[in-house]
């Protein structure tokens, strides 16, 4: 039995490779409208919609790493304008510059999932 304990614990520890994340409920992204020049931070709670101006926002899911892990969230979403949708997509908060929202009037990131 002490063997079989042993083996299963060392196979786990070898096997453990897949990263682990959290769901939380809500992201805080910063938006830049470039119109006005100014940064702004919110927080949009995971399957609400958000309006911002003439955004609206929804995230479907906001995902952190666990904290054995190097610190990084994710987050699913959904941005339309004026009822177009203009971005849907992963964000990654170690990565902004992969997949943010760029367009002519905002810019918009990820900063942490709560």
């Amino acid at each position: 039995m002490k063997k079989l304990l042993s083996f299963l614990f060392v196979a786990l520890m070898l096997g453990s490779n897949a990263n682990a994340y959290v769901n939380r409920t809500s992201a805080v992204v910063t938006i830049l409208d470039k119109a006005a020049g100014k940064t702004h931070q919110i927080e949009i709670p995971v399957n609400k919609n958000v309006t911002y101006e003439k955004l609206s926002l929804l995230v479907r899911t906001c995902k952190q790493t666990d904290p054995f892990q190097p610190e990084n969230a994710f987050m699913f979403i959904e941005i339309t304008q004026n009822n177009n949708l203009i971005f849907s997509g992963w964000m990654n908060k170690n990565e902004p510059g992969r997949n943010p929202l760029q367009n002519a009037d905002y810019d918009l990131w990820l900063v942490k999932c709560e």
